[in-house]
């Protein structure tokens, strides 16, 4: 199921209340997999945790590049209004390009009040071709449940005044070098490199395929939450807005 020790931790509880024999901390987890003197984990648990990383680096290093400016008429993180703010009403996403190898990417979208994920397909990164991606991705979802969207300053959105034209979803960016405002959609991006490890050349998966793996990521628990899944919390905002 390649869930984080939390995560499990998290879900034994909440399945077994009253048998503490079923109990189990995620730090008595995590300390059954480091190698004490080095702090280092092993290479074959390595490979089944939510990040496959044998030691600890800062959450705010980023790769972003120079390409990252200035876009047009572009909406300031700081003019969303407190309703998305503070997640009180779903609806909102969080979205960025993964990039694999020989050029290739994915979108990623983050609803903020669920976690609710969705991968999208792109033949390239230029902004024509990563907004048609968006806007026929966006009119499969009802409009209750797609009222804005907070990208990066990355130039593949430069035409969002185009995308916000065709779905009448408000594009926000944040600040310029300020990836952390995007926080769930960084945190997801981390957990899919687990499925898509750095390397792979992601223009070979399939739309299928993408979705399978977003499949996975929504059913797995969250401490967010409260151990439940992204997939449990969005299908109860489908079933009210029906």
């Amino acid at each position: 199921m390649l869930w984080s020790p939390e995560q499990i931790a998290g879900w034994l509880k909440q399945t077994y209340p009253g048998d503490q024999s079923h109990h189990v901390s995620h730090e008595t987890i995590y300390r059954s997999l480091f190698i004490q003197a080095r702090g280092a984990l092993k290479k074959e648990p390595l490979e089944h945790l939510r990040r496959t990383r044998g030691m600890r680096r800062s959450r705010h290093h980023t790769q972003k590049t120079a390409t990252h400016g200035q876009i047009v008429d572009a909406v300031s993180i700081s003019e969303r209004p407190a309703s998305v703010e503070d997640r009180a009403v779903p609806g909102h996403w969080e979205g960025d390009l993964v990039f694999g190898s020989h050029n290739s990417q994915i979108a990623t979208l983050v609803e903020r009040q669920t976690r609710y994920v969705m991968l999208v397909k792109v033949a390239g990164k230029d902004t024509e071709t990563v907004v048609n991606a968006l806007i026929k991705h966006a009119q499969k979802l009802p409009q209750e449940l797609y009222k804005s969207l907070t990208w990066d300053r990355g130039k593949e959105l430069a035409a969002h005044k185009q995308f916000t034209l065709a779905t009448d979803i408000q594009v926000y960016f944040c600040d310029p070098r300020s990836p952390w405002q995007r926080g769930s959609n960084e945190n997801t991006n981390g957990l899919l490199r687990q499925y898509l490890p750095k390397g792979v050349d992601v223009s070979e998966l399939s739309q299928i395929k993408l979705n399978a793996i977003a499949r996975q990521l929504n059913e797995r628990p969250r401490k967010t939450l409260g151990f439940q899944t992204p997939a449990e919390m969005f299908n109860q905002c489908v079933a009210s807005t029906g």
